[in-house]
């Protein structure tokens, strides 16, 4: 049965700033990709707005950095009940923002759960450590010990694709660690953000804590901004760049893009290899920075994994996201999946097999298998961020190794063999922020510390990682 979505109630989503709920003078429309009606209406933040949010995040840093731990933990804890108690309504909120299939939603709100509750634990472990000097005569005698503190007001953006878990993933570490945060949510899930700030806020975080803006105009601003002390983005490696350059000195974390590397070895499980690729190539209609995408499959084993890849692909249900059913639901609008399907189709102009799916019905695409992409085609070298997987044979592991090494980015790989003198190899030789041993690219649990190298990012997320990075360590010297 799927879910109603009758009565809903289009809402003007407002921006936090200090302890007041603020009205715009500008809305957007948020549109439902699949039923095409208006979900939400998402404010345009000014300058005002800004400077405003960041005058209150001031003072929030103080009131933060003032509380003790448990009494931080206390307050993500209130959060977590009232985020649990509120699953369903958020759940339906994020598929009709984005189109997310509602089984995924679902499971998000699950995950933000784990992030919040993590984060509570993490908010009493945040420690030190002792130096020992009596290893010089200059130092014998005296004490030393490295402290940490909380950096400040830190400035957050994120994206669309994970809109729930992954602001978790900013607000939550930067209230365990002491500071206050001012976040710029995506516009196309200002509701859904909307509704994890209102679990903060009927918890009674404390006025300036937890901030929040929307809109494209004050991004660049944001990060800009000499009040800011730190800054943490999820989104595309582009954007990424620009955040580097305008950031000056501030230290910044940057989770950014992949391309979804996965390697079939001749020894793999080939059935539970094609069931995992399928999956986790199409799932949230492809957008996550780890979607599998490039499949490197040893020739030995490809006709046997490709019909069952084909299999899984064309049993995954596509269709009505509300539908509890739904297995792929849309992209976030009509413009991503035409990009896609263009990709696709530019592949196969240059040489590539087309295995099944491509069918186009507005935000909605059937998922693509292709065969034998060039190398240099966009559906192998870039991001593709939709339902699509290149199967790419190959007979030289080292070969497929140097191939991911040289790609521009360095999320996360996955390797399927059976052979552990292999995973060891692998683990050691493929540069990249994380490398999966029988699994893929997509897997992650919020506690690990996830990010990557070249352009796929700078620093880790996870609630203990990101403490760190939200922190900073004084060294403090007693002379006795």
């Amino acid at each position: 049965m799927t879910a109603s979505s009758e009565n809903w109630a289009v809402t003007d989503v407002p921006m936090r700033i200090g302890d007041q709920w603020r009205e715009s003078q500008t809305y957007d429309s948020i549109i439902d990709p699949y039923r095409h009606t208006v979900v939400s209406r998402s404010p345009q933040s000014t300058s005002i707005d800004l400077n405003d949010a960041l005058e209150a995040a001031q003072t929030g840093a103080a009131t933060m950095a003032a509380m003790p731990g448990y009494e931080r933990a206390a307050l993500i804890r209130r959060a977590l009940s009232m985020l649990i108690a509120r699953k369903e309504q958020i759940a339906i909120c994020m598929t009709r923002e984005t189109g997310k299939a509602l089984k995924d939603s679902r499971a998000e709100v699950d995950r933000t759960a784990d992030t919040l509750s993590l984060s509570a634990e993490e908010a009493i472990r945040i420690e030190g450590e002792h130096v020992p000097l009596d290893g010089t005569a200059m130092g014998a005698g005296k004490i030393a010990m490295m402290l940490r503190f909380p950096v400040g007001v830190i400035a957050a953006i994120t994206p669309f694709n994970a809109p729930l878990n992954l602001a978790a993933h900013k607000i939550a570490p930067a209230l365990a660690a002491g500071n206050s945060i001012v976040i710029k949510a995506p516009p196309q899930a200002a509701a859904t953000v909307h509704k994890l700030i209102e679990v903060f806020v009927d918890a009674g975080v404390p006025a300036g804590a937890l901030n929040s803006l929307y809109g494209q105009d004050v991004g660049p601003q944001l990060v800009r901004d000499p009040r800011v002390n730190f800054i943490t983005f999820t989104g595309s490696t582009r954007v990424g760049a620009e955040i580097k350059a305008a950031s000056g000195l501030k230290r910044v974390a940057l989770e950014l893009g992949g391309a979804g590397p996965a390697i079939v070895h001749d020894d793999a499980d080939i059935p539970e290899a094609a069931a995992l690729c399928a999956r986790n190539a199409m799932r949230l209609a492809g957008q996550s920075c780890i979607s599998v995408q490039n499949v490197y499959v040893h020739t030995r084993v490809i006709e046997s994994f490709r019909e069952k890849l084909i299999s899984a692909v064309k049993a995954l249900k596509v269709g009505d996201p509300l539908d509890p059913d739904t297995d792929v639901g849309t992209l976030i609008d009509e413009a991503a999946a035409k990009r896609v399907k263009s990709w696709a189709d530019e592949a196969v102009k240059s040489g590539a097999q087309l295995l099944t799916g491509g069918e186009l019905n507005g935000a909605q695409l059937r998922p693509i298998v292709l065969q034998n992409a060039p190398t240099k085609s966009k559906v192998v070298c870039e991001e593709v961020f939709g339902p699509l997987l290149n199967i790419l044979p190959y007979t030289d592991i080292d070969a497929v190794f140097s191939t991911i090494n040289a790609g521009r980015f360095g999320l996360q790989c996955g390797i399927l063999t059976k052979s552990m003198p292999l995973a060891i190899k692998a683990a050691r030789t493929i540069r990249a922020g994380g490398v999966i041993i029988n699994g893929t690219s997509t897997w992650r649990t919020d506690q690990l510390p996830y990010g990557g190298v070249k352009d796929s990012g700078i620093g880790r997320e996870g609630p203990r990682y990101a403490i760190r990075d939200m922190t900073e360590e004084r060294l403090v010297v007693f002379n006795l």
